[in-house]
């Protein structure tokens, strides 16, 4: 038997009738509803996470990534040279301010101050000599003086008599001669006495120089005992015992002072006037939490640079924070909160609360288990907190997760177990309650504030 193979010309005569059967088909099949598809089925509750718009006080800050440093970073010198006998410390220790830190040979020293006071010894001696001669000088001289005014009250007797015939003009003579030698022996007393007096004061100033010496020879030796200047952490030892080190070349330790310590930071210029403003109206705070810590640590703005780095645009500031635990190290890099002022009764939510859509920040409200777009206006933002300037009332709650999902007017049900970032996690709002899941009251005020 011969088959012929149809043509073309039968496809195309034959496709209205296979779409016609095809469709009868598929609206047979979709005859039979699958369950919650069919009209007036009810959509289910989308499951979200949720929190109130509460009513908080929220700090006024600035952001900024700062470096840890040392109230004093001294390093350690020897004011004189000589040999390291002794190391009183170990690497790291903390240490106070006074604290005996190194030993230097003192036995040398020792010798020059004694040699010092022996010739100090001599000298006195030659000085209570010079005393005793400018007194003995002293002497001669009022003895001269006396034997001038004799000498001259002889002369004027003479010469009363000469006049009179009573002795002759050489005996008159005699006694000014005698007057004449009298005068000359007082100048010589007096030369003398000057001479003395300035043998004594040669002698005293030899004193005076010979104790400076000593009390220069003590400060030396004492400065064979090298102290720390600042309470402190010690660092790495530059120096070991038996080195030979030299009057303020060599280096020894660094001692870092810890309590209180440093932040620096820096924030962009167009902030400085709001840190001025601030500053003025008093301490502007800083918070920074070094690693591990559970909690930060509070301090206080304590310097702002005089002039703006060219560089970066960025005004250089330094916190100052008590730092009793020492958590705070030198140079660790921190990220700080500068503190300008805070906000009293702001109305905020959680940042990842608001979304932003072709008309503007919204944010879904909860509302009779159901989700209802609210155009809000945003402020600052607070750690993971936003404030709301407007939209929004205290008590409101807001959806923090799952608005993917969620279109206008769709029933919520919060999960529990996913995690939630605020206190309403894990409280199903309207719907049915299934496993792990747990109705309650829908009403707005029903979530608390974070």
């Amino acid at each position: 038997m011969h088959f012929q193979r149809p043509g073309r010309g039968w496809l195309r005569r034959s496709w209205p009738t296979i779409v016609a059967v095809v469709a009868l088909l598929g609206g047979s099949a979709c005859s039979k509803d699958a369950p919650g598809t069919g009209p007036g089925a009810k959509k289910p509750p989308v499951p979200v996470l949720v929190a109130s718009a509460a009513l908080a006080t929220v700090p006024v800050d600035r952001h900024a990534l700062g470096t840890v440093e040392a109230t004093q970073s001294t390093p350690v010198r020897a004011q004189i040279g000589g040999t390291l006998t002794g190391v009183r410390f170990r690497e790291g220790d903390a240490v106070q301010a006074g604290e005996v830190l190194f030993q230097i040979d003192p036995r040398p020293y020792e010798a020059t101050v004694r040699q010092l006071q022996a010739d100090l010894s001599r000298q006195e001696a030659q000085a209570r000599l010079a005393e005793a001669q400018v007194r003995s000088a002293e002497a001669q001289v009022r003895n001269a003086e006396a034997q001038v005014r004799n000498a001259e009250t002889q002369v004027k007797r003479y010469e009363e008599l000469v006049q009179k015939d009573f002795v002759t003009k050489e005996q008159y003579d005699q006694r000014r001669t005698d007057a004449d030698a009298a005068r000359a022996a007082l100048d010589a007393s007096r030369a003398a006495l000057d001479a003395s007096k300035a043998g004594a004061q040669a002698a005293r100033d030899g004193t005076q120089s010979i104790r400076a010496s000593i009390e220069n020879a003590k400060l030396q030796l004492g400065y064979t005992t090298i102290r720390s200047p600042v309470s402190g952490q010690t660092g790495s030892l530059l120096a070991k015992m038996g080195d030979l080190v030299k009057a303020n070349d060599t280096q020894l330790v660094i001692v870092n002072q810890l309590q209180p310590i440093l932040v620096r930071f820096a924030v962009p210029e167009g902030s400085l006037p709001d840190v001025q403003r601030y500053r003025k109206q008093g301490t502007l705070r800083v918070k920074v939490t070094p690693p591990g810590a559970a909690a930060p640590r509070e301090g206080r703005v304590v310097f702002v640079d005089n002039a703006v780095d060219p560089t970066t645009a960025t005004i250089a500031l330094k916190a100052e924070f008590p730092n009793r635990d020492r958590a705070l190290w030198p140079g660790q890099f921190l990220d700080v909160d500068l503190v300008l002022y805070t906000r009293e009764g702001a109305l905020v939510v959680p940042s990842q609360a608001i979304q932003t859509g072709q008309q503007g920040p919204y944010v879904y409200v909860v509302a009779d288990s159901t989700a209802v777009v609210r155009p809000v206006e945003p402020g600052i933002t607070a750690g993971d907190r936003t404030v709301v300037e407007k939209g929004l009332t205290a008590g409101e709650t807001v959806v923090t997760d799952g608005q993917l999902r969620l279109t206008p007017g769709a029933r919520v049900l919060v999960k529990e177990g996913l995690g939630g970032a605020g206190p309403r996690a894990g409280v199903a709002l309207g719907g049915p309650a299934a496993a792990g899941e747990k109705p309650v009251s829908p009403t707005p005020a029903a979530a608390k504030a974070p």
